[in-house]
């Protein structure tokens, strides 16, 4: 995960990819819970609350975003909702979780303080 992003965004930035990770799997969990479950939606679920958690975040975003472009092609009623979504879960992908994230604690540079003598 080190090698996909140079650093972790952190501040303002980061402040804002942990929104738009809460944002982005909130919504695709609510539309597993507002309408019958069908296996994409139900794909989209799980990579949203990966992504709420920031985990795997580059591999759950691309999952959410195949997801949802099914979801928007199968079903053309809700279609824009699920567009807004898989774009928003691509641009996740692409940009990464950000400082305040599982993936960040796990994958993230770490320092090395030496001891005191």
């Amino acid at each position: 995960m080190q090698r996909l992003f140079s650093k972790f965004a952190d501040g303002w930035p980061g402040a804002g990819l942990l929104m738009q990770r809460l944002l982005v799997g909130g919504a695709l969990i609510y539309c597993v819970a507002a309408a019958p479950v069908t296996a994409p939606q139900a794909i989209g679920a799980l990579a949203g609350l990966l992504l709420i958690a920031g985990l795997w975040t580059p591999v759950a975003g691309a999952a959410a975003g195949c997801a949802e472009a099914w979801v928007a092609v199968s079903s053309p009623s809700h279609a824009a909702i699920s567009a807004v979504l898989a774009v928003l879960g691509l641009t996740l992908a692409m940009i990464g979780p950000g400082e305040w994230s599982v993936d960040a604690r796990i994958y993230g540079r770490k320092h090395y303080v030496p001891p005191k003598l």
